[in-house]
């Protein structure tokens, strides 16, 4: 699934909900951001039966070795749509941000 959400990334075959451009200008993130975070992270949460369909959570770094989290949904859609992303909290998360405390 990775490489197929790496492969649209790239190609620009990406969309955001309206939830998620407006917590990307809250929290200072950009859309480049999301896009490097993405290429250079990993799926550590799944959500299949997600209530607006299939979703999953992305753990990567920004080329600023920012950690984000993105919410995204699964590549089967013709544009991945970012749901969310943020910064996760070390009081939410273990160490290595991949699991929830």
């Amino acid at each position: 699934m990775i490489d197929q959400l790496r492969d649209k990334i790239r190609r620009g075959l990406v969309e955001y909900s309206l939830h998620a451009t407006r917590q990307l200008i809250a929290r200072n993130i950009t859309p480049e951001e999301v896009a490097q975070s993405v290429l250079a992270g990993e799926v550590i949460e799944d959500y299949p039966q997600d209530k607006y369909g299939p979703s999953c959570l992305l753990l990567g770094r920004t080329l600023n070795q920012r950690v984000l989290h993105v919410q995204c949904t699964h590549p089967s859609r013709p544009l991945v749509k970012v749901i969310t992303a943020y910064e996760p909290d070390p009081a939410e998360w273990d160490e290595t941000w991949k699991l929830r405390k």
